[in-house]
Protein backbone atom coordinates (compact mmCIF):
# COMPACT_ATOMS: atom_id res chain seq x y z
CA UNK A 1 0.00 0.00 0.00
CA UNK A 2 1.39 3.61 -0.72
CA UNK A 3 2.31 5.08 2.74
CA UNK A 4 0.10 8.77 2.08
CA UNK A 5 -3.10 8.41 3.83
CA UNK A 6 -6.20 10.71 2.24
CA UNK A 7 -8.53 10.70 5.04
CA UNK A 8 -12.49 11.89 5.05
CA UNK A 9 -11.19 15.27 7.03
CA UNK A 10 -8.61 16.08 4.13
CA UNK A 11 -11.19 15.69 1.52
CA UNK A 12 -13.62 18.37 3.75
CA UNK A 13 -11.00 20.49 2.93
CA UNK A 14 -10.81 19.98 -0.78
CA UNK A 15 -14.79 19.47 -1.68
CA UNK A 16 -18.05 19.77 -0.35
CA UNK A 17 -18.43 16.91 1.76
CA UNK A 18 -18.43 15.72 5.49
CA UNK A 19 -16.87 12.70 7.00
CA UNK A 20 -20.62 11.80 8.02
CA UNK A 21 -21.79 12.10 4.25
CA UNK A 22 -18.77 10.00 3.56
CA UNK A 23 -19.25 6.98 5.89
CA UNK A 24 -23.10 7.07 6.02
CA UNK A 25 -23.38 5.97 2.37
CA UNK A 26 -19.28 4.48 1.47
CA UNK A 27 -17.97 2.36 5.18
CA UNK A 28 -14.78 4.38 4.16
CA UNK A 29 -13.01 6.58 6.55
CA UNK A 30 -9.28 6.98 4.95
CA UNK A 31 -7.56 5.54 1.52
CA UNK A 32 -4.24 5.28 0.35
CA UNK A 33 -2.59 7.54 -2.31
CA UNK A 34 0.05 6.99 -4.55
CA UNK A 35 3.04 9.71 -4.73
CA UNK A 36 3.61 11.72 -7.25
CA UNK A 37 7.08 9.54 -7.95
CA UNK A 38 5.81 6.30 -7.63
CA UNK A 39 4.46 3.91 -10.07
CA UNK A 40 1.74 1.27 -10.25
CA UNK A 41 4.90 -1.53 -11.07
CA UNK A 42 6.66 -0.01 -8.26
CA UNK A 43 3.53 -0.52 -6.23
CA UNK A 44 3.27 -4.57 -7.95
CA UNK A 45 6.83 -5.29 -7.33
CA UNK A 46 6.56 -4.98 -3.66
CA UNK A 47 3.60 -7.00 -3.35
CA UNK A 48 5.31 -9.57 -5.76
CA UNK A 49 8.39 -9.18 -3.53
CA UNK A 50 6.92 -10.09 -0.96
CA UNK A 51 4.26 -12.56 -2.31
CA UNK A 52 6.66 -14.88 -3.61
CA UNK A 53 9.00 -14.46 0.17
CA UNK A 54 6.12 -16.10 1.52
CA UNK A 55 5.92 -19.01 -0.89
CA UNK A 56 9.57 -19.65 0.08
CA UNK A 57 10.68 -19.08 -3.47
CA UNK A 58 13.14 -16.84 -5.23
CA UNK A 59 12.09 -14.43 -8.44
CA UNK A 60 13.51 -16.42 -10.65
CA UNK A 61 11.10 -19.59 -9.48
CA UNK A 62 8.47 -17.83 -11.31
CA UNK A 63 7.27 -19.37 -14.27
CA UNK A 64 4.72 -16.56 -15.71
CA UNK A 65 3.08 -12.99 -14.13
CA UNK A 66 -0.47 -11.97 -14.75
CA UNK A 67 -1.20 -8.56 -13.93
CA UNK A 68 -4.87 -7.73 -13.38
CA UNK A 69 -5.37 -3.51 -13.29
CA UNK A 70 -7.72 -1.20 -15.16
CA UNK A 71 -5.44 1.81 -14.60
CA UNK A 72 -2.07 0.50 -16.43
CA UNK A 73 1.18 2.52 -16.19
CA UNK A 74 0.86 3.12 -19.93
CA UNK A 75 -1.07 1.72 -22.93
CA UNK A 76 1.99 -0.70 -23.84
CA UNK A 77 3.33 -1.98 -22.73
CA UNK A 78 1.93 -3.92 -19.85
CA UNK A 79 2.86 -3.28 -16.45
CA UNK A 80 3.41 -6.85 -15.71
CA UNK A 81 6.66 -6.80 -18.35
CA UNK A 82 7.49 -3.79 -16.21
CA UNK A 83 7.15 -5.68 -13.11
CA UNK A 84 8.71 -8.70 -15.02
CA UNK A 85 11.91 -6.41 -15.65
CA UNK A 86 12.05 -5.00 -12.26
CA UNK A 87 12.22 -8.41 -10.67
CA UNK A 88 15.25 -9.01 -12.54
CA UNK A 89 13.80 -12.20 -15.00
CA UNK A 90 14.87 -12.40 -18.69
CA UNK A 91 11.59 -14.52 -20.50
CA UNK A 92 9.07 -15.42 -18.13
CA UNK A 93 5.81 -14.83 -20.13
CA UNK A 94 3.93 -11.55 -18.24
CA UNK A 95 0.74 -9.95 -19.50
CA UNK A 96 -1.76 -7.69 -17.92
CA UNK A 97 -5.61 -9.03 -17.61
CA UNK A 98 -8.47 -6.53 -17.66
CA UNK A 99 -11.36 -7.00 -16.15
CA UNK A 100 -12.12 -3.88 -14.09
CA UNK A 101 -12.66 -4.51 -10.41
CA UNK A 102 -12.72 -8.31 -11.26
CA UNK A 103 -9.39 -8.64 -12.49
CA UNK A 104 -8.16 -10.43 -9.47
CA UNK A 105 -10.75 -13.35 -9.57
CA UNK A 106 -10.39 -13.99 -13.67
CA UNK A 107 -6.58 -13.62 -12.97
CA UNK A 108 -6.88 -16.60 -10.52
CA UNK A 109 -9.11 -18.48 -12.48
CA UNK A 110 -6.91 -18.09 -15.59
CA UNK A 111 -3.75 -18.64 -13.74
CA UNK A 112 -5.08 -21.99 -12.14
CA UNK A 113 -6.02 -23.43 -16.00
CA UNK A 114 -2.23 -23.18 -16.88
CA UNK A 115 -1.24 -25.23 -13.33
CA UNK A 116 -3.51 -27.63 -13.83
CA UNK A 117 -3.02 -27.84 -18.38
CA UNK A 118 0.64 -28.26 -16.75
CA UNK A 119 1.58 -25.56 -18.39
CA UNK A 120 3.50 -23.86 -15.78
CA UNK A 121 4.62 -24.38 -12.43
CA UNK A 122 4.35 -21.12 -9.92
CA UNK A 123 2.62 -18.46 -11.13
CA UNK A 124 2.68 -15.03 -9.95
CA UNK A 125 -0.95 -12.79 -10.13
CA UNK A 126 -1.14 -9.61 -8.96
CA UNK A 127 -4.11 -7.34 -8.55
CA UNK A 128 -2.84 -3.59 -8.80
CA UNK A 129 -4.15 -0.14 -9.13
CA UNK A 130 -3.90 3.78 -9.15
CA UNK A 131 -7.28 5.09 -9.88
CA UNK A 132 -6.46 7.96 -8.02
CA UNK A 133 -4.39 9.13 -11.39
CA UNK A 134 -8.04 9.01 -13.17
CA UNK A 135 -10.25 10.33 -10.66
CA UNK A 136 -12.00 14.38 -10.85
CA UNK A 137 -11.08 15.42 -7.00
CA UNK A 138 -14.10 17.69 -7.56
CA UNK A 139 -16.38 14.80 -8.09
CA UNK A 140 -17.61 13.71 -4.88
CA UNK A 141 -19.25 10.52 -6.07
CA UNK A 142 -16.15 9.15 -7.12
CA UNK A 143 -13.07 11.11 -5.66
CA UNK A 144 -14.35 10.32 -2.26
CA UNK A 145 -14.63 6.20 -3.03
CA UNK A 146 -11.51 5.20 -4.52
CA UNK A 147 -7.38 4.70 -3.29
CA UNK A 148 -4.46 2.71 -4.40
CA UNK A 149 -2.48 -0.86 -3.78
CA UNK A 150 -1.50 -3.41 -4.88
CA UNK A 151 -2.02 -7.38 -3.50
CA UNK A 152 -0.43 -10.51 -4.90
CA UNK A 153 -0.14 -14.48 -4.46
CA UNK A 154 1.64 -17.41 -5.91
CA UNK A 155 -0.09 -20.14 -7.53
CA UNK A 156 1.82 -23.40 -7.90
CA UNK A 157 0.40 -27.29 -8.47
CA UNK A 158 -0.18 -29.16 -4.98
CA UNK A 159 -1.72 -32.90 -4.12
CA UNK A 160 -3.33 -32.02 -0.98
CA UNK A 161 -7.02 -31.75 -2.48
CA UNK A 162 -7.15 -27.89 -1.80
CA UNK A 163 -6.55 -24.84 -3.63
CA UNK A 164 -8.81 -23.23 -5.78
CA UNK A 165 -11.72 -25.83 -6.28
CA UNK A 166 -14.39 -23.43 -8.54
CA UNK A 167 -14.43 -20.72 -10.60
CA UNK A 168 -17.30 -18.74 -11.90
CA UNK A 169 -16.98 -15.83 -14.62
CA UNK A 170 -19.83 -13.66 -16.14
CA UNK A 171 -19.97 -10.63 -18.10
CA UNK A 172 -22.38 -7.98 -18.98
CA UNK A 173 -21.50 -5.53 -21.71
CA UNK A 174 -24.65 -3.77 -22.14
CA UNK A 175 -23.95 -2.02 -18.76
CA UNK A 176 -20.33 -0.60 -20.22
CA UNK A 177 -21.18 3.04 -19.76
CA UNK A 178 -22.28 2.87 -16.50
CA UNK A 179 -18.22 2.91 -15.15
CA UNK A 180 -15.62 3.81 -17.59
CA UNK A 181 -12.60 5.81 -18.21
CA UNK A 182 -13.23 6.91 -22.24
CA UNK A 183 -9.96 8.83 -22.76
CA UNK A 184 -6.55 7.51 -24.42
CA UNK A 185 -8.02 4.13 -26.10
CA UNK A 186 -8.00 4.34 -29.80
CA UNK A 187 -11.92 4.89 -29.66
CA UNK A 188 -11.01 8.23 -28.11
CA UNK A 189 -7.32 9.38 -28.64
CA UNK A 190 -4.87 12.08 -27.12
CA UNK A 191 -4.43 14.86 -29.40
CA UNK A 192 -3.54 18.12 -29.49
CA UNK A 193 -7.04 19.32 -31.81
CA UNK A 194 -9.51 16.82 -29.82
CA UNK A 195 -8.28 15.67 -26.42
CA UNK A 196 -10.56 16.57 -23.38
CA UNK A 197 -8.89 16.24 -20.54
CA UNK A 198 -11.68 14.75 -18.34
CA UNK A 199 -11.90 11.98 -20.88
CA UNK A 200 -9.44 10.95 -18.49
CA UNK A 201 -11.34 10.36 -15.45
CA UNK A 202 -13.59 7.79 -14.17
CA UNK A 203 -17.24 8.12 -14.47
CA UNK A 204 -19.93 6.31 -12.56
CA UNK A 205 -23.31 5.73 -12.41
CA UNK A 206 -23.12 5.22 -8.69
CA UNK A 207 -26.92 3.72 -8.47
CA UNK A 208 -27.28 1.90 -11.03
CA UNK A 209 -24.06 -0.05 -10.35
CA UNK A 210 -24.95 -0.38 -7.13
CA UNK A 211 -27.82 -1.89 -8.16
CA UNK A 212 -26.25 -4.61 -10.35
CA UNK A 213 -23.57 -5.25 -7.45
CA UNK A 214 -26.34 -6.18 -4.87
CA UNK A 215 -27.40 -8.54 -7.51
CA UNK A 216 -24.49 -10.04 -8.73
CA UNK A 217 -22.74 -10.65 -5.83
CA UNK A 218 -25.06 -13.18 -4.06
CA UNK A 219 -25.47 -15.03 -7.54
CA UNK A 220 -21.97 -15.29 -8.25
CA UNK A 221 -21.41 -16.40 -4.18
CA UNK A 222 -23.89 -19.01 -4.63
CA UNK A 223 -22.93 -20.03 -8.70
CA UNK A 224 -19.47 -20.75 -7.47
CA UNK A 225 -20.36 -22.97 -4.25
CA UNK A 226 -22.48 -24.63 -6.24
CA UNK A 227 -19.60 -25.46 -9.31
CA UNK A 228 -17.62 -26.73 -5.97
CA UNK A 229 -20.40 -28.81 -4.56
CA UNK A 230 -20.85 -27.18 -1.27
CA UNK A 231 -23.27 -25.33 0.59
CA UNK A 232 -23.11 -21.92 2.07
CA UNK A 233 -23.08 -22.74 5.15
CA UNK A 234 -19.61 -24.97 4.64
CA UNK A 235 -17.99 -21.54 4.07
CA UNK A 236 -15.70 -20.29 6.60
CA UNK A 237 -14.87 -16.54 4.99
CA UNK A 238 -16.03 -14.73 1.77
CA UNK A 239 -14.22 -11.55 0.47
CA UNK A 240 -16.07 -9.52 -1.69
CA UNK A 241 -14.73 -7.12 -3.63
CA UNK A 242 -13.76 -3.92 -1.36
CA UNK A 243 -16.38 -1.45 -3.56
CA UNK A 244 -18.64 0.25 -0.25
CA UNK A 245 -19.70 -1.04 2.80
CA UNK A 246 -23.18 -0.85 1.62
CA UNK A 247 -22.99 -3.24 -1.56
CA UNK A 248 -20.97 -6.55 1.15
CA UNK A 249 -24.28 -5.38 3.44
CA UNK A 250 -26.98 -5.61 0.72
CA UNK A 251 -25.23 -8.81 -0.38
CA UNK A 252 -24.76 -10.12 2.97
CA UNK A 253 -28.14 -10.03 4.00
CA UNK A 254 -29.80 -11.55 0.76
CA UNK A 255 -27.42 -14.38 1.13
CA UNK A 256 -28.55 -14.67 4.82
CA UNK A 257 -24.75 -14.58 6.16
CA UNK A 258 -23.61 -13.69 9.15
CA UNK A 259 -21.40 -10.33 8.99
CA UNK A 260 -18.48 -12.27 10.96
CA UNK A 261 -17.63 -14.62 7.80
CA UNK A 262 -17.58 -11.50 5.36
CA UNK A 263 -14.59 -10.10 5.43
CA UNK A 264 -14.44 -6.09 5.16
CA UNK A 265 -11.66 -3.71 4.96
CA UNK A 266 -13.03 -1.20 2.96
CA UNK A 267 -12.95 2.14 5.90
CA UNK A 268 -8.91 2.04 6.35
CA UNK A 269 -8.35 1.26 3.04
CA UNK A 270 -11.25 2.26 0.47
CA UNK A 271 -12.20 0.99 -2.96
CA UNK A 272 -9.07 -0.17 -4.26
CA UNK A 273 -10.62 -2.01 -7.68
CA UNK A 274 -8.61 -5.46 -7.93
CA UNK A 275 -5.95 -5.03 -5.55
CA UNK A 276 -8.80 -4.98 -3.12
CA UNK A 277 -9.41 -8.70 -2.50
CA UNK A 278 -6.33 -9.71 -2.56
CA UNK A 279 -5.03 -7.06 -0.04
CA UNK A 280 -7.89 -8.52 2.32
CA UNK A 281 -6.76 -11.67 1.71
CA UNK A 282 -3.54 -11.10 2.89
CA UNK A 283 -4.70 -9.03 6.14
CA UNK A 284 -6.63 -11.77 7.45
CA UNK A 285 -3.52 -14.46 6.50
CA UNK A 286 -1.10 -11.77 8.38
CA UNK A 287 -3.52 -11.59 11.33
CA UNK A 288 -3.84 -15.61 11.68
CA UNK A 289 -7.40 -15.79 11.13
CA UNK A 290 -6.85 -18.62 8.45
CA UNK A 291 -6.54 -22.24 8.93
CA UNK A 292 -5.59 -24.97 6.90
CA UNK A 293 -8.54 -26.59 5.04
CA UNK A 294 -10.59 -23.25 5.34
CA UNK A 295 -13.03 -22.84 2.69
CA UNK A 296 -13.01 -19.43 1.29
CA UNK A 297 -15.21 -17.39 -1.69
CA UNK A 298 -13.17 -14.65 -3.20
CA UNK A 299 -15.97 -12.56 -5.37
CA UNK A 300 -16.27 -9.36 -7.41
CA UNK A 301 -17.43 -7.41 -9.59
CA UNK A 302 -16.61 -4.19 -11.88
CA UNK A 303 -16.14 -2.33 -15.11
CA UNK A 304 -17.23 -3.91 -18.16
CA UNK A 305 -19.44 -4.85 -16.38
CA UNK A 306 -17.84 -7.89 -15.04
CA UNK A 307 -18.54 -10.34 -12.17
CA UNK A 308 -17.38 -13.76 -11.07
CA UNK A 309 -16.33 -15.82 -8.23
CA UNK A 310 -13.36 -18.11 -6.88
CA UNK A 311 -13.68 -21.20 -4.18
CA UNK A 312 -10.70 -21.60 -2.40
CA UNK A 313 -9.64 -24.11 0.43
CA UNK A 314 -6.53 -23.17 1.90
CA UNK A 315 -3.66 -24.87 2.36
CA UNK A 316 -1.11 -22.93 3.63
CA UNK A 317 -0.40 -23.27 7.33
Amino acid sequence: MPKKVLTNLDLESMIDTSDEWIMTRTGISERRIIDDGENLSDLALRAALNAIEDASLKPSDIDLIILTTCSPEMILPSTACLVQDKLGLANTPAFDLMAGCTGFIYGLSVASQFIEAKSYENVLVIGADALSRHIDWTDRNTCVLFGDGAGAVVLGSSEKGGGILANYLAASGSGSSLLNIAGGGSGSPCSSDSFDPSSNYLKMNGSEVFKFATRVLPEAVEAVAKRAGLKLEEIDYIIPHQANYRIIETAAKKLHINSDRIINNIERLGNTSTASIPLALEEIYREGRLKAKDKIILVGFGAGLTFGANLIVWEKD
